[in-house]
């Protein structure tokens, strides 16, 4: 199956309110606006399948992150992130 983040030029699928192509996604999460990249990694971790997820961030990434990240989501999905964050912190101890 082809997804449409093998594409530079079109929208990723998770961006269906901006219209933001894969290259604008990714020079987000590369940038230096915070604002910008927390809520870009917000909509990926809500949205994006989970192999996709990995495709645009790191674990260390999302750990960095995380105290930013988590007030930022959707309930259902804080919840999960928050635990498999306790789970893998454990496991690196």
């Amino acid at each position: 199956m082809t997804h449409q983040i093998e594409r530079p030029a079109q929208r990723p699928y998770f961006i269906w309110d901006y219209d933001l192509t894969e290259d604008e996604v990714r020079a987000i999460l590369r940038g230096d606006n915070e604002y910008e990249k927390v809520q870009m990694m917000v909509r990926i971790l809500e949205s994006a399948r989970w192999d996709d997820i990995w495709r645009y961030l790191t674990l260390a990434e999302v750990r960095r992150y995380w105290p930013q990240i988590y007030p930022r989501m959707r309930r259902e999905v804080r919840d999960v992130w928050a635990w498999a964050m306790d789970v893998w912190s454990r496991d690196a101890a």
